[in-house]
């Protein structure tokens, strides 16, 4: 059978380096073998996923190098390649689970559950599903059902023993069933969750192999089981390290900028991102530290993935690109160079901004420097203020981060507004509440319109140089940050709640 593999990202959010991680190295184990990389948008999560997201995650991958032949933008022989254009798909699926006696009804409401839960966090349990749904009759089903209430379907799990699955890096797996929630395959509005969709479009994409993070082994059991219900053969699953900070904690934007188009941004190369991320827990047989997507492919073998967490370290990634662009002929550094700051629309948003401001054409580096820069050289006296306390000032600014990270649309109003509210709720001046940000984000409160240089500049760097400005004024500890989490939410309410709140 040929080699199939899959990446299946969820577009609700910025396209991440993990995303680019785990395609490289299905790509690389698809194309090793004579097989084919396939790409599919896992967009069931209707509330966050956006047509916006898709299109960059398409774009970044393919600014890679990394290219499937089969997926929603150029379809194939089982298109189509998008979760939510296969929607009439999966509930046939979940039905046919039922009546095989493999799933069940629950009409179980929101509130129950949180009781259930309640009830069980007080004896001390850990919370999960009770199983509520399979204790009623058949009879009793129907009648709910024709009176139209609210239901999901849940698929039945072992009451005892343990489930066991192998994993191509590590072996015989064994996870107990009583750690296996009884999964909710179909919920009330009619759509799959995660778990039913990705095992029912695997199968029907002739999915071979499943290499993904190793944050999905808790899921695998769920897995194996609904393909066992259908009868169905697995594919064979290999779960990848994570990758790690150098502190050794999960990869989290708090800690490093985990967008690919923030890299991009910079001035990484594509070629070296790829090459960084493919010594990710992996090497070539010669150990050298430079290599191409070709020379990759040409020696991958998997069992050479060390299941150590690999350690995702901007310097050595920044190492890495100088090899690169040191390998370079000068002609193909100004093509790179022109390439990279090239945008006619980015350009004109910056010419439009130092106009203004500037006698002399030569002036404009001094205005637009920062716009071509990874971060502004910054200290902590900078931000310094006589109006606000060295606490308000750091709050204003991991308060910014969280609420401009919850905008769904990136431009001069949902900023300025989102930044405005923040200040008006805080009860500080804007004249007062800026000088922070115009620092955050261009070193000098000298400077073109801040906000209208974060929408320039993009959300990506935006966030990068505001964790860094909260870094050097000192961010919150893990448990000033829950605090500051809830008083940022109280901050929205209205006054008198808000009070009521605290």
């Amino acid at each position: 059978m040929k080699v199939r593999t899959r990446i299946a990202p969820s577009p609700t959010g910025f396209p991440h380096v993990g995303t680019a991680y785990i395609a490289l190295f299905n790509l690389c184990f698809a194309k090793q073998h004579g097989g084919e990389f396939i790409l599919r948008i896992e967009d069931t999560d209707q509330l966050r996923s956006t047509p916006e997201s898709e299109q960059m995650i398409l774009d970044s991958l393919r600014w890679l190098g990394l290219n499937w032949s089969e997926g929603p933008d150029i379809g194939g022989p089982h298109a189509p390649y998008r979760q939510s254009e296969r929607m009439g798909i999966y509930k046939d699926y979940a039905l046919e689970l039922i009546e095989k006696n493999h799933a069940f009804y629950c009409f179980a409401t929101a509130e129950e559950l949180d009781q259930m839960r309640a009830e069980q966090q007080a004896r001390g349990e850990t919370p999960r599903y009770d199983g509520r749904g399979l204790k009623l009759s058949q009879d009793e089903v129907q009648q709910r059902l024709a009176n139209g209430e609210p239901h999901v379907i849940r698929m039945k799990i072992p009451e005892e023993g343990v489930c066991k699955f192998n994993d191509l890096l590590r072996g015989e797996v064994e996870i107990p069933w009583s750690q296996v929630d009884m999964q909710i395959l179909l919920k009330t509005d009619g759509l799959p969750t995660y778990h039913l969709a990705n095992v029912v479009d695997d199968h029907l994409m002739q999915i071979t192999h499943v290499i993904r993070g190793e944050e999905w082994i808790p899921s695998a059991p769920k897995h194996q089981l609904l393909y066992q219900y259908f009868g169905w053969d697995m594919p064979v699953l290999c779960h990848m390290p994570l990758l790690r900070n150098p502190d050794k904690s999960k990869l989290s934007k708090r800690k490093n900028p985990t967008s690919i188009n923030y890299y991009k941004d910079i001035g990484v190369l594509p070629e070296a991102l790829l090459n960084y991320l493919g010594r990710m827990g992996w090497s070539m047989p010669d150990e050298s530290e430079k290599f191409t997507l070709a020379e990759m492919i040409e020696h991958f073998d998997i069992q050479r993935v060390s299941l150590g967490g690999p350690i995702f370290d901007v310097e050595k990634l920044n190492w890495l690109n100088g090899q690169w662009i040191k390998g370079l002929t000068p002609a193909e550094l100004l093509n790179r160079l022109i390439a990279w700051k090239s945008d006619r629309q980015t350009l004109e948003e910056i010419a439009a901004a130092i106009q203004p401001r500037i006698h002399l054409l030569s002036e404009a580096v001094n205005w637009a420097g920062f716009y071509f820069n990874q971060f502004p050289t910054l200290s902590k006296e900078q931000f310094e203020s006589k109006k606000l306390s060295e606490e308000q000032v750091r709050q204003s600014l991991q308060f910014a981060i969280w609420r401009l990270e919850s905008l769904f649309t990136w431009n001069n109003d949902t900023v300025s507004q989102t930044l405005m509210d923040l200040a008006n709720q805080m009860e500080i001046k804007l004249r007062d509440f800026m000088p922070a940000f115009f620092i955050a984000i261009a070193g000098s409160t000298s400077s073109t319109p801040v906000m209208q240089s974060m929408v320039t500049l993009g959300p990506d760097l935006t966030f990068a140089r505001l964790r860094h400005a909260l870094e050097i004024v000192g961010g919150p500890s893990k448990k000033e940050a829950k605090v500051w989490e809830k008083l940022n939410e109280s901050l929205k309410l209205p006054k008198n709640d808000a009070i009521d709140e605290a």
